[in-house]
């Protein structure tokens, strides 16, 4: 952490002109300067920086803030980012301070500092003598230097043992190295082995920097029992559903570009990045889930689908597609010449053709109704209700109100359903669609509002427990908040001033007082948390209140997840969908047992007669 002494010193001495110029074009109006405001679009300038007094503000949208909260809301970076940007910019020299705590705490930071040694490993192995085939295709690829450093590639030798050794001779075990993940085991061996041999490696990494997992990708020709991409398996660090690669690289420009690119896998991700496309982040080979969307929504609303453009590919993109639409966010998919993937384009038609692709993305109702008209589908009658079955999912899955009201529209046009049969015909089997949503794309409460007194609200229930315990543990709270974000997010809040505590946290886990933007209801809840006092017993329990908490607001949001996919499975009639959604709800009910007690009320109600559903 930065200490506030520091903060003031380079606030004091920031230029905010110089700063905000670098992003928006200002002109001069006396002692102030003007400019159309980068938050909104208006035509007539609204948006004014006052140098004497340090701050901005827009008349029109009416944000305001100093120069740190103009790089964070422009520019995506953090509080502590933001900075050391400008300490950099105005002479100040900045000296961090960590928070004092026993380190023995944690009892994973054992692990993460193996993943730590193993990443810088591999680094050495790639750029040592025994790496020359190995920077060799990533040159061949398009993989110059700077990329590779960038995302801190590594390659694992073509030896059993090798990373193994190493870590033995630093004091680290086997138990350890089996428990990240990167070793594995077998019958034919006594020992345990290196997992990954003769490939090129990519870190995953969180948010905030730390290694999770490795993905591998085999050098020279597959050999049996050998596949061409190898990934770390699901560990108490890892969980492959919850992590976006490059998102950790990418969050700041997904804000900036104001939409992300997403593709399948770390190799398509590194690859177009090296020709500049930093708003990009992958599923990892898997299908995308709610926790991966909701990660994007907290940089963005809007979604690029890059996939293969084989049958498979364009699958993928409509499933991705339309669970992004149940969290509120707007997908379109790049339709690529057949044959091709995000990497080997890039390669042959360099990064001009790309960006043609990605700036002909087609939202993804338009593109179903593209390739329903292309096979026939409009010519009968026949085919239009079929058509109509085909599209009804996708207006199922639309949480943004606004956007749903289009889409019902297009497809009514299209197929010449009346919009009054195809809103019964939701409303028959509402499916997947998420609480209703304001224009925004935000749920919104279907229970009358509370009255305005906060006073009034019950300190009760999972959502203030899991705040109190932030609140309270200030020398923890960086290490909670990544906890809680691995599991839930601001969205599982059912209360909207608690979400927005909850966000705050997130946001600047260092918090003393609330910030100035927060929600006015919340305002004197946070201010209230934040004034209890605290005991050395409150902290010594503070750390099973919270798991508690956070387990019940996890088997809540599976458990909304069960009910998702139940009216999903009602609703389709492809049925190989039905079957991979089945297997979907039986491995999220399998989850929900598995939470223990805060979660057995919540397994026990949404799996009672759970194959009953399954099989009809």
């Amino acid at each position: 952490m930065i200490p506030d002494d520091q903060v003031e010193e380079v606030r004091a001495r920031a230029d905010i002109v110089d700063v905000v110029s670098q992003y928006v074009d200002l002109k001069k109006a006396g002692k102030e300067f003007k400019a159309n405001c980068p938050f909104h679009e208006e035509r007539t300038p609204s948006f004014y920086v006052v140098p004497d007094k340090g701050f901005y503000k827009c008349f029109g949208c009416g944000v305001s803030g100093d120069v740190f909260k103009f790089l964070q809301e422009k520019v995506g970076m953090d509080f502590v980012e933001a900075v050391k940007h400008v300490a950099s910019r105005s002479g100040v020299e900045i000296r961090e301070v960590k928070r004092g705590r026993d380190p023995e705490e944690d009892p994973k930071r054992p692990l993460y500092e193996l993943m730590a040694f193993a990443k810088k490993w591999f680094r050495d192995q790639l750029l040592g003598e025994g790496g020359a085939e190995a920077r060799a295709y990533l040159e061949g690829r398009g993989i110059d230097a700077e990329t590779s450093e960038r995302f801190e590639l590594g390659f694992a030798p073509d030896d059993w043992r090798a990373l193994r050794d190493a870590a033995h001779g630093l004091g680290m075990t086997d138990a350890q190295l089996l428990e990240v993940g990167l070793l594995t085991t077998s019958e034919n061996s006594p020992e345990p082995y290196d997992k990954f041999r003769n490939r090129v490696i990519f870190p995953i990494e969180a948010l905030r920097g730390k290694v999770l997992a490795f993905g591998g990708r085999l050098l020279g020709q597959e050999k049996r029992g050998q596949p061409k991409y190898l990934n770390s398996p699901e560990t108490v660090l890892y969980h492959k559903g919850r992590t976006l690669y490059g998102l950790d690289k990418s969050r700041h420009a997904i804000r900036r570009e104001e939409v992300a690119v997403v593709v399948e896998g770390y190799m398509d991700l590194v690859s177009i990045a090296a020709f500049g496309f930093e708003n990009t982040v992958a599923t990892l080979g898997t299908a995308m889930t709610v926790e991966q969307a909701r990660l994007l929504k907290r940089y963005t609303s809007r979604v690029l689908l890059l996939f293969d453009s084989d049958r498979a590919g364009l699958k993928a993109s409509f499933r991705a597609g339309d669970l992004l639409l149940s969290e509120g966010l707007h997908p379109s998919i790049v339709t690529l010449p057949e044959g091709e993937d995000p990497d080997t384009l890039v390669q042959k038609e360099g990064p001009d053709a790309l960006r043609g692709y990605l700036s002909d993305a087609v939202d993804i109702l338009d593109r179903k109704l593209q390739i329903l008209e292309k096979r026939d589908y409009f010519a009968s009658i026949d085919g239009r209700r079929d058509a109509v079955d085909r599209l009804l999912p996708t207006l199922r899955a639309t949480a943004d109100r606004t956007l749903r009201d289009i889409y019902i529209d297009q497809v009514a046009g299209r197929t010449g359903v009346r919009r009054e049969t195809l809103e019964q015909e939701l409303a028959r089997h509402p499916g997947s669609r998420p609480q209703t949503a304001d224009h925004a794309g935000r749920r919104a409460p279907t229970a009358p509002a509370r009255p305005p007194s906060i006073d009034r609200r019950p300190q009760l229930g999972p959502e203030w427990s899991l705040l109190r315990v932030l609140a309270r543990d200030r020398d923890r709270r960086h290490e909670l908040v990544e906890k809680a974000l691995m599991r839930i997010g601001p969205e599982d809040f059912k209360d909207a001033a608690d979400r927005a505590i909850f966000q705050s946290f997130v946001e600047d886990p260092d918090l003393d007082r609330p910030p100035e933007d927060l929600d006015p209801r919340a305002v004197p809840r946070l201010e209230a948390l934040l004034a209890e006092p605290v005991d050395a017993e409150q902290l010594a329990h503070g750390g099973r209140e919270f798991d508690e908490a956070l387990m019940t607001l996890e088997g809540m949001r599976i458990a909304r997840r069960i009910d998702a996919l139940q009216g999903r499975i009602e609703a389709t009639t492809d049925e190989q969908e039905k079957l991979e959604l089945i297997r979907e709800k039986q491995a999220l009910g399998a989850e929900l047992r598995a939470l223990g007690r805060p979660g057995g009320s919540y397994a026990r109600r949404y799996t009672r007669g759970s194959h009953h559903h399954d099989a009809q």
